[in-house]
């Protein structure tokens, strides 16, 4: 087994090739895998990469693309920086890289090509571009060259999380040649470190050269050169090897027996190798995957602009997160930045940067493409009336639940609060009022139609037709309940068709009363035909026939497609309208169509008899009831048709009740004065006289006899 701390291909993780290899140095792979992890923890959406052209930068650029593209996030330009220097290329790259509106900068590239991508950038306005590489590449740079850290300013970099060996400062600053005289490294090391020669037996000195006491100390002296740094990913290599080697002696991962340590093939350490898993002093969890690649924490560090020398610092590493990398395979990424500059970042920019071609669309917009370019680039537009968007950057907007309607900012739902005509309320309540009010002055006036029966006001034009109209108007009177309160399947089915039912009855009856005034004085002697018509049966097949008419139509409405209660969100904002649907509405309008004929014809009638010569008026109340029937009707289609919500139940309860009193009012009353305020007209003898006046002004004197007169009706 071989185990690299220093080795990036990617190509070795391939088991086929290379079912040995193991190393303890994230892979190329890895890396920019942690690379685009980073991009997305910082919620970019439009980025530039720029990858060298041999196969390190082909490769993670070409992973780059792929993973940023599965993310939905766009690449402006993918820009191809050439191995050989070209100053003619390098050229176009930075031409291309002012012109571009992407602030956030994928960095494949080796320390020479991207120095010279940032020394073109140095003679023009900063571009407030950030650049995301691994490693400390920008850092090295930006301390190596002067103004580059300008440039860089807020670059980010990935540095491979390693557990510091521990106890190697202390060893470190204790070493001293003369303890390890054999040892060439370490006198060379000495003489590199303190500039000095140490003396040899044959060598001669000079004065230029500066000989080494001995009294030199490594405490508190900074590492000369930067190799000295893998010692710490050496040390995870170096303890795996020794975690395996333990395993394979006490037998933790072998077949059962102990392998004699005195005896070892380097094939037996492959396996407990590939099974290691420990923990380090600061406690990092050390083992390999599958491709036998360390399971890799990094950290990420930013560069910030340092107020006193002008070059980059970093601070402290950050706290650890998590990252599951390819192939659920787990691995480790800071979720934190870690920012270093003036103090505690006084004077610095401490916010996340941003790197989008549009500006993110806040709850209650979403986002419409623009024509010609990627989806990044788009336009936030409010959603439209209903509809809502909950969500930061939604690419349409969605409509609320049937029982919920958007907000005023269209951000959310808002439950709709129930609304119908109750009884409780102020309308309702009103309304009720009315109908039982009027209601309770049908059932008088029938208890004083009753009381006095025999009286001549009440035999006048049919009694037994009176008595029908009183009961049919005190019914139409307590109607309109059914209209009030919580529609339920049992109320819709019952409204319309009550409705329509009990004011058919009602006309018929008025119809019947009118038709027996004009047919009376069109009898001019007993016998005639006409005569046959003034009987009680032939006002009764009137009103039966009528009303058959009215409930074969209501009753084909309910049996083909009846009313039910229907909830409307679109009548009234922010409530849901509890109402009852006609169902048919063919139906309903033969029904109202029906009522309308039958009332226009009744008025028609009335209109025509209204100077007819009878007794207390019945012609002229009949056509002037009849007018406020048909005046009030006539208001209430348009009416109707217009409202919206309860108010459509408002404005036909309102017309029920008003007709209603109109027929009532305009029938009865007059003879209800008569018959309880002015009780000496309700005689016999003044109907007679009354007759004969009202007759003898119109009709021929043989019409007007006691004996014609005493057998009209």
């Amino acid at each position: 087994p071989q185990v690299s701390h220093s080795s990036t291909l990617p190509s070795l993780s391939d088991k086929t090739q290379f079912p040995s290899f193991l190393r303890t140095q994230a892979s190329d792979f890895v890396s920019s895998l942690a690379v685009i992890q980073l991009v997305l923890s910082l919620g970019w959406s439009w980025v530039i990469i720029l990858a060298q052209d041999d196969e390190f930068g082909q490769q993670a650029g070409a992973l780059a693309a792929r993973e940023l593209e599965k993310a939905g996030i766009c690449i402006e330009f993918h820009l191809t920086v050439p191995s050989q220097h070209s100053l003619e290329k390098i050229t176009c790259v930075v031409q291309k890289m002012q012109t571009s509106t992407a602030t956030g900068v994928l960095v494949f590239l080796n320390n020479s090509n991207f120095r010279l991508i940032l020394q073109s950038l140095l003679g023009f306005h900063p571009l407030g571009q950030v650049w995301v590489s691994e490693g400390l590449l920008h850092t090295a740079l930006a301390l190596a060259t002067p103004g580059i850290s300008q440039i860089l300013q807020g670059a980010f970099g990935l540095l491979c999380h390693n557990s510091q060996v521990q106890g190697f400062p202390e060893f470190f600053s204790s070493l001293h040649p003369s303890q390890i005289p054999e040892d060439v490294f370490l006198v060379r090391f000495w003489e590199a470190t303190f500039g000095c020669k140490w003396p040899h037996e044959n060598s001669t000195e000079t004065e230029d050269v500066r000989l080494c006491t001995g009294a030199e100390s490594l405490r508190g002296h900074e590492f000369p050169f930067q190799d000295v740094s893998e010692v710490d990913i050496a040390y995870t290599a170096v303890y795996s090897v020794a975690h395996a080697l333990q395993d394979l002696v006490s037998c933790e991962h072998g077949s059962g027996v102990c392998t004699d340590p005195q005896h070892l093939h380097p094939w037996q350490l492959l396996h407990p190798l590939r099974k290691v898993h420990f923990q380090t002093h600061d406690g990092t969890d050390i083992m390999f995957d599958t491709n036998g690649d360390l399971v890799t924490k990094f950290d990420v560090l930013q560069g910030q602009w340092n107020c006193r020398g002008g070059s980059p610092c970093c601070t402290e590493k950050p706290r650890p997160g998590h990252w599951i990398g390819e192939n659920s395979e787990p691995g480790f990424l800071s979720p934190l930045v870690s920012q270093c500059g003036c103090g505690s970042n006084q004077g610095s920019d401490s916010s996340v940067p941003s790197s989008v071609c549009s500006t993110s669309c806040e709850p209650g917009f979403s986002q419409i493409p623009r024509e010609g370019v990627p989806h990044c680039c788009f336009e936030c537009h409010p959603c439209p009336e209903g509809q809502f968007a909950d969500q930061r950057d939604m690419k349409s907007c969605l409509e609320c639940p049937e029982e919920q309607y958007p907000s005023q900012t269209r951000d959310h739902c808002i439950p709709r609060t129930e609304n119908f005509l109750a009884f409780d309320e102020p309308l309702g309540l009103a309304l009720t009022s009315v109908s039982l009010a009027l209601a309770s002055l049908a059932c008088l006036v029938f208890g004083v139609f009753l009381w006095f029966r025999h009286t001549p006001v009440v035999r006048a034009n049919n009694r037994a037709l009176s008595y029908v109209l009183l009961v049919s108007l005190t019914l139409c009177a307590l109607s309109p309940l059914l209209f009030l309160g919580r529609p339920s399947p049992t109320t819709c089915l019952l409204r319309q068709t009550t409705f329509a039912v009990v004011f058919t009855v009602a006309v018929s009856c008025v119809l019947a009363k009118t038709l027996t005034v004009v047919l009376a004085f069109r009898a001019t002697r007993p016998g005639q035909r006409v005569r046959m018509c003034l009987g009680n049966s032939a006002s009764s097949s009137v009103v039966l026939v009528s009303s058959l008419m009215q409930i074969i139509l209501c009753g084909v409405w309910l049996g083909t497609s009846p009313p039910f209660p229907h909830r409307d969100t679109a009548s009234e904002p922010g409530h849901l309208v509890l109402q009852c649907q006609e169902g048919s509405g063919v139906a309903f309008s033969c029904m109202l169509g029906y009522l309308g004929l039958l009332a226009i014809g009744t008025f028609s009638v009335a209109f025509l008899a209204r100077d007819l010569p009878d007794a207390f008026n019945e012609a002229k109340f009949l056509t002037f009831s009849m007018l406020l029937f048909c005046s009030v009707w006539t208001a209430f289609l348009p009416l109707y048709h217009s409202a919206r919500g309860k108010a459509t139940v408002a404005v036909e309860v309102f017309s029920i009740l008003a007709s209603t009193a109109g027929l009532l009012g305009g029938i009865f009353l007059p003879k209800c004065y008569l018959i309880l305020l002015k009780p000496e007209q309700n005689a016999p003898t003044k109907l007679q006289i009354a007759r004969q006046t009202q007759c003898a002004a119109v009709a021929p004197r043989n019409m007007c006899t006691p004996m014609f007169l005493a057998q009209r009706p």
